[in-house]
């Protein structure tokens, strides 16, 4: 009997076979170099080299023990994040691996998690996904490529609408062998991201949901190939989630110094007043605060005095946060953009600012805040008119004579300007809706009518500062207070006039535009397309963005498609910080008082001090 090839030769006389495979079924594909990475990136730069050990900013010998705790808005009856039925657990996401992982600080690069490897032509025409064998599911079950497939199938078919988007240039998902799954994309596809989008599918069992149905809510803990597994879970009230002992990817470079602690906790609050007093009364540890008024004059309690409770501001270098109230074009009285912009001069962001928020805000004017390369700003220049001009029909004329828009700045010692009354009853006039016995009609009759769907008794101040503007105007604006479980079913069908929302968006736009503000998502049920925008040149734009070849192409695109946003008024920009401002008891350590640029890490590689714990415990701060 012969004996076998040494490893490294048979893997080399397996990939020459593979290239005169491929030569031979496509002579074009054998004059196209092939790359081999641990790796992928947007535009192929990796900071990382392939024998990399660990990421910059963790500490590769931290403490791996005890619990993070932190609190979650609302409510919760699933565990199953993907599907359009009910309302998962936060985090729960964390039951699955993904092919790679991202890092926190790398906008745009993600490395090898289940995947020890890929391949794929200078085109990204296809990916080639080469699996670790050691990769288990938390029952001890191997991952291999079928499970892959099954997971792209199932979320296709069974997940959220919003997936039949994320995959339309797929083409095939096939498992070459029990560990390498190829990825082919549809020809004539923007191909730039798509290998990140696959490298980005959570991983699934085909043997575990065999007998179960994916599209169904359920608060089974799942069969998960994540480090975390359920281990508590009183509905609607808390959720624990517990380290896998028998984690096989732990000393993975991707995971070293992360996932420090054996159980993270969350504990539910149907309000933000109620979450801070569970904060005071040690019930949860970590919180990071977004209540400006409650930042400024409600930490001065015992713990903060005693040195028990830390407070925090640290920078985020993610852009600052596209927040504000999407309004709802679906509906014919918002289709009019004369009646959108009057909405936009309406709200006061300067006293809101300064008498609720403590002047702790600044105005956002961009979908991308704080991104100084992918704002917009001033008159539009040479390059990005070179790409608008196609679409001049389909645009406001504003777009190519007037600067990039900016709301109107107001007094910030008066709720109401009568100035910005004046100004918005203009365009309201203009738009048909004339003021007769004080309300706003149109030649029907009908009342103009505004309604703020609204989950969180902390906006209801901000609310009613704005509804009085709005009213003042003549619009019957109104607010509709609903718990959290009945906002987000309303928001996932669309039933809303004006809804308030944030997205954190990212650094190196791409695929995702098309399921914020692509035509093809503005009807699809729980799609982030909130406003149902259909409009042919962000289409255009959104497809340029995908298919830029440079940081600069990609740059002017995103600027124009900012541009554009702005101008068609889908929503009334609220504010940004910039910032994390976070309190926690002092048991917590990290490795630099720096913390990365996009992303905290609180509850991944920041870890607990056993020490400051039992000490706390002693004086009483702590059960």
């Amino acid at each position: 009997m012969p004996s076998p090839l040494p490893a490294g030769l048979a893997a080399i006389l397996f990939n020459a076979l593979a290239l005169l495979f491929l030569a031979a079924a496509n002579p074009a594909a054998a004059e196209e170099r092939i790359i081999r990475a641990p790796g992928l990136s947007t535009f192929g730069d990796l900071k990382y080299p392939a024998d990399f050990k660990h990421f910059d900013y963790v500490r590769p010998d931290a403490p791996r023990e005890g619990e993070f705790s932190t609190w979650a808005f609302g409510t919760f009856d699933s565990l199953t994040p993907y599907i359009r039925k009910g309302e998962a657990a936060a985090l729960s996401t964390i039951l699955y691996d993904t092919l790679m992982t991202g890092t926190a600080d790398e906008p745009d690069a993600v490395y090898g998690l289940l995947a020890e490897s890929v391949e794929y032509p200078e085109s990204r025409q296809w990916i080639v996904f080469h699996l670790r064998p050691e990769a288990r599911f938390s029952d001890g079950t191997p991952v291999t490529a079928d499970d892959v497939v099954f997971s792209y199938e199932v979320l296709k078919t069974k997940g959220r609408p919003v997936y039949r988007v994320v995959f339309k240039d797929f083409e095939t998902v096939e498992a070459l062998d029990k560990h390498t799954v190829k990825f082919t994309f549809r020809d004539g596809a923007l191909t730039r991201d798509l290998p990140l989008v696959a490298a980005g599918i959570p991983v699934f069992s085909r043997a575990y949901y065999a007998t179960r149905d994916f599209a169904e809510s359920s608060l089974e803990p799942p069969l998960g190939s994540g480090q975390y597994m359920v281990e508590k879970v009183d509905p609607g009230r808390s959720i624990v989630y517990r380290r896998r002992d028998d984690y096989w990817g732990k000393d993975l470079p991707v995971n070293v110094g992360n996932a420090n602690f054996e159980r993270i906790r969350l504990e539910y609050y149907g309000d933000y007043l109620s979450a801070f007093e569970g904060l005071k009364a040690g019930n949860y540890l970590f919180r990071e605060e977004f209540s400006s008024k409650t930042w400024a004059t409600a930490y001065d309690f015992p713990a903060i005095k005693k040195g028990w409770v830390k407070r925090e501001v640290l920078p985020d270098g993610r852009p600052g946060g596209t927040q504000g109230f999407w309004i709802n074009m679906r509906r014919k009285k918002f289709q009019d953009i004369r009646v959108r912009k009057a909405l936009d001069i309406l709200f006061n962001f300067e006293f809101t600012n300064n008498k609720l928020m403590y002047d702790q805000y600044d105005r956002t004017v961009s979908f991308w805040q704080g991104a100084k390369d992918l704002m917009a700003e001033g008159p539009i220049p040479p390059d990005e008119a070179a790409l608008l001009e196609p679409f001049r029909a389909d645009l406001p004329a504003e777009v190519f004579t007037e600067p990039a828009y900016v709301p109107p700045v107001w007094k910030k010692n008066r709720a109401v300007s009568r100035k910005a009354v004046r100004e918005a009853g203009r365009l309201l006039d203009a738009a048909g809706w004339k003021v007769v016995e004080g309300k706003r009609r149109n030649a029907a009759g009908e009342i103009l009518v505004v309604e703020f769907l609204n989950d969180s008794p902390t906006f209801e101040p901000h609310l009613g500062v704005y509804v009085d503007a709005l009213k003042r105007a003549g619009i019957e604006a109104t607010m509709r207070q609903v718990d959290p479980a009945q906002a987000t079913e309303r928001q996932k069908k669309f039933d809303f006039d004006i809804v308030i929302q944030r997205f954190v968006m990212s650094l190196t736009p791409g695929v995702e535009l098309r399921r914020m503000f692509g035509s093809t998502a503005a009807d699809l049920e729980a799609s982030s397309n909130l406003s149902g925008l259909k409009n042919p040149a962000v289409d255009a734009l959104i497809e340029k963005i995908v298919a830029a070849k440079s940081r600069a192409e990609l740059d002017t695109a995103v600027r124009a498609l900012d541009r554009v946003l702005r101008a068609l008024h889908i929503w009334v920009p609220q504010w940004y910080k910039g910032t994390h401002t976070i309190a926690y008891y002092d048991v917590f350590r990290r490795p630099s008082e720096e913390v990365p640029p996009y992303s905290m890490g609180e509850d991944s590689f920041w870890w607990l001090d056993r020490g400051r714990l039992d000490d706390l415990r002693r004086q009483g701060a702590l059960r």
